[in-house]
């Protein structure tokens, strides 16, 4: 079975991509990650949020006070998916279990900020780190992999309307 190692696991991956073709995915593109999660009224709750990959992880970052940040407190269980929102279709999607630390959240922030942002001159930046202090670092360990790629099927049909 393919897989990525992380730590002492192998995370399963299904779907066209090898470990090495998922990591680059993951690692060059800057979709959002759309996080699945299950709150205390039973009903999913799906968010996009900023992402990176690193150390076969993917880590986000949310307000102490956010939704996500208290469902995340009572059940550590999503799903993910990275993908665009325009064909051709390709991606990543998956489980994982997800954890809330303050410890690395501002480091992370800033990270998340030069990917998306290009840098901390732009008002959304500095707004950003304004609200640093309340930050938390969502560290996500995937659980499975499903990957998968239309883009050659769809070849003849994008952009056709």
């Amino acid at each position: 079975m393919i897989g990525i190692r992380s730590g002492r696991l192998t995370v399963p991956i299904k779907g066209p991509w090898n470990e090495r073709e998922l990591a680059d995915f993951l690692r060059s593109h800057h979709f959002p990650i759309r996080l699945a999660s299950v709150a205390t009224d039973g009903f999913p709750r799906v968010l996009s949020l900023w992402y990176f990959y690193a150390d076969a992880k993917l880590y986000c970052v949310s307000q102490k006070t956010s939704a996500l940040s208290k469902i995340l407190t009572k059940n550590d269980c999503i799903g993910f998916e990275v993908s665009p929102n325009e064909p051709p279709y390709y991606g990543v999607r998956g489980q994982g279990i997800a954890s809330l630390s303050k410890k690395g959240a501002s480091d992370a922030l800033a990270k998340l900020i030069d990917r998306y942002c290009g840098g901390t001159q732009s008002s959304l930046a500095s707004w950003l780190l304004s609200r640093k202090e309340g930050e938390r670092l969502i560290t996500i360990t995937p659980i499975r992999y499903y990957c998968w790629d239309y883009r050659e099927r769809m070849a003849d049909v994008v952009g056709a309307k």
